[in-house]
């Protein structure tokens, strides 16, 4: 990733990947209503089996749901990263380096304490134009707002 001048995001930023987080809800509510239209319409299906198959749909959406959690979040006081499980909540002065390489699947946040840290929500897999742009106002932001090594 190139460091071309960036104009400073005005704060609070929220970066998503949104085309993905489309895709996977949509497919997931297709599918969960496809799934749940079968199981009703099959007459050989006993309440308990519908059940399940609903269930099953549901499960399947959710994971879907949870697949599409991951943002950044970028305000006054730091950075708060959304993964698909965890948030993880940093201080600007935390982030030494923001870096998404070429073949990356993801942002990768530098930090302080020799760590890195992935940033899910800022991945080049549908829009990867998008996730450029977007990793280079976090990396400005941080560039502007934290503290970093003196660059060579």
């Amino acid at each position: 990733m190139s460091t071309t001048a960036q104009p400073v995001p005005n704060l609070p930023v929220t970066f998503r990947p949104t085309r993905t987080r489309i895709v996977l809800l949509t497919v997931g509510a297709a599918m969960f209503t496809v799934v749940t239209a079968i199981s009703l319409l099959l007459d050989r299906l006993s309440p308990p089996e519908r059940i399940s198959f609903v269930f099953t749909a549901l499960l399947f959406f959710g994971v879907l749901v949870l697949l599409s959690r991951p943002k950044v979040v970028a305000d006054d006081d730091g950075v708060t990263v959304v993964n698909l499980t965890r948030t993880r909540r940093l201080a600007w002065a935390e982030i030494l380096r923001v870096n998404l390489r070429s073949g990356d699947p993801w942002v990768f946040l530098d930090l302080s304490d020799g760590t890195s840290l992935p940033v899910l929500g800022i991945q080049p897999g549908i829009a990867r134009a998008r996730a450029i742009d977007d990793a280079r106002s976090l990396r400005t932001l941080v560039e502007t707002r934290g503290t970093r090594p003196d660059a060579p």
